[in-house]
């Protein structure tokens, strides 16, 4: 997991040059986590990009790229539905150094994120999804 770690931003960057040469517009670069199968304590990570921002899940980061300026801009952190279960349950004990990712936590929970989401993507909101 440590030589993930330091890997990701050299994957994230990896993946910006070449969706550069893919896209003429802004995109969205996603890392997505896995846990390997048959390998109990291996965990993946996996960059790509894509032209439309992404439905929020978990195991998901998102980011915008903004070609224009070259900025690169964190739209949220979803962590394991275990996680984030587990940080919603215990709200009152987390930590104030995992304060940010509750909140993008919360935000998954209450379709925030889903609406950012579809706003992003110039959709309507009339899912039945967003109408709960």
């Amino acid at each position: 997991m440590r030589e993930n770690l330091t890997d990701y931003e050299a994957n994230i960057q990896e993946c910006i040059q070449q969706s550069l040469k893919k896209y003429t517009h802004n995109f969205y670069v996603v890392a997505i986590t896995k846990k390997e199968r048959l390998l109990e304590n291996v965990i993946r990570h996996y960059y790509l990009s894509r032209s439309s921002c992404p439905t929020p899940d978990y195991d998901q980061i998102v980011y915008k790229y903004t070609k224009r300026n070259d900025e690169l801009d964190l739209l949220w952190v979803i962590p394991s539905k275990d996680t984030c279960q587990l940080m919603l349950q215990n709200i009152s004990i987390v930590a104030p150094s995992e304060y940010p990712l509750l909140q993008y936590i919360i935000q998954f929970q209450d379709l925030t994120l889903a609406k950012l989401c579809k706003t992003l993507n110039n959709e309507t909101h009339n899912s039945p999804i967003l109408q709960k």
